[in-house]
């Protein structure tokens, strides 16, 4: 499959209309959190719950999504687990499913601190906490990611200090 123009708003879409409970994690996470790095796709960590996942799956088939390894798509909770990231290519971009990402407990870790963002188009998706989102890149350890770390702490400084003044 060639490189798809990126349409974050399709496959939130999607999401939505098959009421799969997710949060969005990763680039386009931190971006609507106060980064102003670029991506090409959608990370995000899924209720583990079966009907869930099944729900998801129904919403990965209706974007024409496929295993960038080519297996067959399989979202159930025991085969999700075997890998830690899912790496899909769609009609309306990447899509990247991490069921536990890295210094988090997962889906029920995530979720008690996400903000519903109002992104445009009736969508508001479940966003990961800016802390959250600087924890899974700090357990990650890479580099490459000390100035997108660096940007989201002084985003999540000045959300504190804005929030003492409201």
């Amino acid at each position: 499959m060639s490189r798809a123009r990126f349409d974050p708003y399709a496959i939130l879409r999607e999401l939505e209309q098959e009421k799969v409970s997710y949060v969005l994690i990763g680039g386009l996470a931190r971006v609507l959190q106060g980064s102003d790095e670029l991506t090409r796709g959608i990370d995000l960590t899924p209720s583990p719950r079966q009907k869930n996942l099944d729900r998801l799956q129904t919403a990965l088939e209706n974007l024409n999504a496929k295993r960038v390894d080519r297996k067959p798509l399989d979202l159930s909770e025991e085969d999700l687990g075997r890998e830690p990231v899912l790496e899909l290519k769609s009609a309306a971009g990447e899509i990247k499913i991490v069921l536990e990402p890295a210094g988090t407990r997962g889906y029920d870790d995530l979720r008690h601190r996400a903000d519903h963002e109002p992104i445009g188009e009736g969508l508001r998706p479940a966003v990961a906490d800016p802390g959250d989102l600087v924890r899974m890149l700090e357990a990650l350890g890479r580099d490459t990611d000390r100035l997108t770390i660096e940007t989201m702490q002084r985003a999540l400084e000045l959300d504190r200090g804005l929030s003492w003044e409201r």
